[in-house]
Order: structure tokens, then C-alpha cells, then sequence
């Protein structure tokens, strides 16, 4: 097994913004007249290695493009220049109810879900008592999930991506949502994941988790990638950056 799950190549990705209000590509074209934009580079030529079975975190403030380089983590976006590597299945878990279809039950959805994470029916089938039990909705599993509440979401949905039995997890700010047992339980997998070799790569605000969950960090500001090495030692130089290295 290479001792790298992750490698990020000089890494860019852009967005258009368009400038005047209300105005669409498609009103643009009926309208004959070209669309007034520009390209934001949300992500400037960002590189770093993930260590095998490493507990990996990004940090950084808001628009510093940490969700972005977690949905190219994810292949949820593609780069512009440079490329991302692999070793194994990856999941990823970017949001709540990330894959669900509102007007489905709970058990059609982890189907569902489970599918699009790349696990076959009889995968499913054979991890489906596990992944409700940890999700503890199985009061509910059969009641459409649009009546879930946001904490029921995020369980089912972690239930789900941590029973693919992903070599590579990627989580966005999951320990945000849901109760005191829950995180609990969500640490305890981390810890899991780790003492089998895996591999997790989280997003989070809270420097204290952070520090507490992470071996290695990379700190991003406004695209860029500014330190990457232990999780200590950048989660300190980010917070001297703020404020004279003020807690958050």
C-alpha cells in the first residue's frame, strides 16, 4: 500500500461571477448580448500530500476555499489545472442530506445513497441494520425524509458514507450537527477509521477538534495554500494570524 492516499497537484479551480443583476446566461444569449463576467480563482495552485491512514484537516476562514477543494476532494467539481490522486474508494459526506431524495423513505434513501457512493443492492443489504442502528432513526426509517429533522439527515447520511468502508473519508463540518452522542459516535469511527489504516479528511472551524481529531493540517487564505505540515504547528501559525492568535 503507498504510503500516500491523497495527492493534490498544483491544484486551480475557477468560477464565473456575472456582474449585472438578474442576468442569466441564457438571458444574455435571448437578448443577443454577451454576459458580463469575470473568472475568481477560488482555489491558485494548491499542492499537498495526505498521509496513508492519516486524519487530515483544512482549515482556514470563510472563502478561503476549503469546500472547494473538498468537492474537488470529492469529484463533485473538476479543476482547471493540475490533478488529484487517489488511493482506494473514496466517500465523501459534504453536507446534510447530501444525495437524498426528499419524497423517498429513509430505507429507499440509504439505498439510494449507498448506490451513489458505489456499494452494490446486496452491500446495502448486508450493512443496512448496521447503518440504521448507528444512525438511530430507525423510528423512522420508513417515513420520507423531507420530514426529518436536520440532525436526522446528518446521521443517516454519516451512516451511510461510513459504512461504505471508504480507504478515503471526506467530511465537511459533520461534528457541527446533531447531538453530544452523536459527535461521540462520529469520533469514535474517526478513531476507528485510523486504527484500520484509513484515511480522513475533514473541514472544520474548530480549531479545538481539529487539534484534538487531526495528525496534519493545510491552512488556506483566499485560494492559497499558506502552511501545510502538523496540525499543532499550523493550527498555531493560523491563529497568530488572527487577531494577534486570538482563540476561535
Amino acid at each position: 500500500m503507498s504510503d500516500i492516499a491523497v495527492q493534490v497537484d498544483h491544484v486551480s479551480k475557477k468560477f464565473r461571477l456575472y456582474h449585472e443583476r438578474n442576468q442569466s446566461i441564457k438571458s444574455a444569449i435571448m437578448r443577443g448580448r454577451r454576459s458580463v463576467h469575470e473568472d475568481f480563482w477560488a482555489l491558485k495552485d494548491v499542492s499537498f500530500e495526505v498521509p496513508t491512514g492519516s486524519t487530515f484537516g483544512l482549515i482556514g476562514s470563510n472563502g478561503s476555499g476549503k469546500s472547494t477543494l473538498l468537492k474537488c476532494l470529492a469529484k463533485i467539481y473538476y479543476p482547471e489545472k493540475g490533478t488529484i490522486s487517489y488511493q482506494g474508494r473514496i466517500a465523501a459526506l459534504l453536507e446534510v442530506g447530501s444525495g437524498f431524495h426528499p419524497e423517498l423513505s429513509g430505507r429507499e434513501n440509504v439505498f439510494l445513497n449507498g448506490s451513489i457512493l458505489g456499494m452494490s443492492k446486496k452491500e446495502v443489504t448486508g450493512k443496512f441494520d448496521e447503518i440504521v442502528d448507528f444512525s438511530g432513526v430507525e423510528q423512522f426509517i420508513d417515513q420520507p425524509v423531507k420530514n426529518y429533522s436536520s440532525g436526522m439527515y446528518v446521521r443517516l447520511g454519516f451512516a451511510i458514507a461510513i459504512n461504505v468502508d471508504p480507504d478515503v473519508l471526506v467530511v465537511d463540518e459533520v461534528l457541527s450537527v446533531g447531538d453530544a452522542e452523536f459527535q461521540e459516535k462520529c469520533s469514535q469511527k474517526f478513531v476507528d477509521f485510523k486504527e484500520a489504516g484509513k484515511t480522513v479528511i475533514l473541514v472544520s472551524h474548530s480549531m479545538e477538534s481539529v487539534r484534538e481529531m487531526c495528525d496534519h493540517a493545510a491552512w488556506l487564505s483566499h485560494g492559497e495554500l499558506i502552511q501545510v505540515g502538523k496540525a499543532d504547528t499550523t493550527i498555531a501559525s493560523y491563529l497568530e494570524s488572527l487577531h494577534g492568535g486570538a482563540q476561535l
